[in-house]
């Protein structure tokens, strides 16, 4: 006589196919395009996690569940984990857009007082909030676009009030919204204008003030290492104070120039070294003898005009394992949707959709520290989750121009659905 169907929460059911990298750790070199494609699988869910990934016919078999989504013949792949944004800001800065447009590049700007001290202004002014409402407000679009994993990273208040304020400001977020999210304390995203005739009173107050305050609310500390921001020697003691009041470090390196932060990263053994693009061969050698991930914002030189990639497949080829990111921001990348990073990422770094879904999935959530927990559909991990109504997997870096997102389902729960048809 066969057992009696067990009670569970949810049901995924009617893919085309099951796509996802599998394991609790970043896989970088050969590993990382070597996803598992289950054709005519679906995802059991109970009490927020995974229970079975397998053929529909023994799904039906074994479970009876509470709720059931029709996958419709998409695909099915893990909620997205975007490892690098800044969403909490007052402003947007198309002006300084339409400055590029008209040939002003990214240094020029800032020299001429906009960049990130533009944004200054409006986060100083808000309060918390009027940032919590827009903050809110940007997570529904990420969530509509398939992201249920999202760091997001202070940087435009560069007070200890301000700082501290847009930490609480993701707090509060956090505690509302279904997209889960890791605080970032990006202090030294820049010397706000008050300090620029004593760079390092504001080194010193980060340091003393920020740092042990922030420890107590955010996951990770974070510098844009840079000439004209934080050279070599300030971020190294900005990010070794960090590490000792117990904040993790992510850092900003070798975007616009080759000034070495990559080996700096691997020196501090850092959770991620973001950006790359000018990261060199002794940059890229150091940190893959390091382990450290790098995050890689293929939109970012797009959107600024800059003609510098940053060199993804030599960095697969030393066998880093890098993640994608959107870089979601006012001034340099105002996009949200990780699918079209997945897209880009293989126009511009030559991804294969494998490649590119393990960057925005596994190894997205490796660099913070959440890989044994998410980025993967497997049994005993989160039921973080999105249906697509892509025909195949394939079709994740193929298409672009709309969202394939039909249904995101978070902690075994639907929390997003397309009202009706295609996008």
């Amino acid at each position: 006589m066969p057992a009696a169907p067990l009670d569970i929460d949810l049901l995924v059911l009617g893919a085309a196919e099951v796509a996802t990298p599998r394991g609790a750790a970043a896989r970088g070199g050969a590993e990382l395009g070597r996803i598992a494609v289950l054709p005519g699988h679906g995802v059991a869910c109970r009490a927020g996690r995974i229970v079975a990934v397998a053929p529909d016919a023994d799904l039906r078999a074994r479970y009876r569940a509470a709720a059931v989504v029709d996958a419709a013949g998409g695909v099915v792949i893990p909620g997205l984990v975007d490892a690098h944004t800044h969403p909490v800001f007052a402003g947007t800065r198309e002006g300084e857009f339409a400055q590029r447009m008209a040939g002003a590049t990214y240094l020029e700007i800032a020299a001429a007082g906009g960049g990130i001290r533009s944004s200054l202004a409006g986060v100083r002014a808000a309060d918390a909030g009027d940032l919590t409402a827009r903050l809110l407000a940007r997570l529904d679009r990420f969530l509509a676009l398939g992201t249920t994993t999202l760091e997001a990273k202070t940087g435009y208040g560069l007070t200890v009030a301000d700082e501290l304020k847009g930490l609480d400001v993701i707090a509060a977020a956090d505690r509302q919204h279904p997209i889960d999210l890791v605080a970032t304390c990006l202090g030294a995203h820049a010397v706000p204008p008050e300090h620029q005739a004593d760079p390092a009173r504001w080194e010193r107050i980060v340091i003393e003030e920020l740092w042990p305050a922030a420890a107590g609310r955010a996951a990770f500390a974070d510098v844009f290492t840079e000439g004209h921001t934080f050279g070599l020697d300030a971020s190294r003691r900005l990010m070794r104070a960090a590490q000792e009041v117990g904040l993790g470090v992510r850092m900003h390196v070798d975007q616009l120039t080759p000034l070495g932060g990559a080996e700096l990263a691997a020196e501090l053994g850092a959770a991620s070294a973001d950006h790359l693009e000018h990261v060199t061969d002794a940059g890229i050698e150091a940190l893959a003898r390091a382990g450290v991930v790098p995050v890689l914002c293929p939109l970012v030189p797009l959107y600024l005009r800059e003609p510098q990639e940053a060199p993804a497949r030599r960095m697969v080829q030393a066998g880093l394992a890098p993640a994608l990111s959107t870089d979601f921001n006012p001034g340099s990348c105002y996009c949200m949707s990780l699918f079209d990073v997945l897209s880009f990422a293989a126009l511009r770094y030559g991804f294969s959709a494998g490649e590119a879904l393990t960057g925005a999935t596994l190894n997205a959530a490796a660099s913070l520290g959440l890989a044994a927990d998410r980025g993967t559909l497997e049994v005993g991990k989160r039921a973080d989750l999105v249906v697509t109504d892509l025909p195949n997997h394939q079709h994740l870096t193929y298409e672009v121009g709309r969202s394939p997102v039909a249904t995101v389902v978070k902690d075994g729960r639907v929390v997003w659905q397309r009202r009706e048809g295609r996008a």
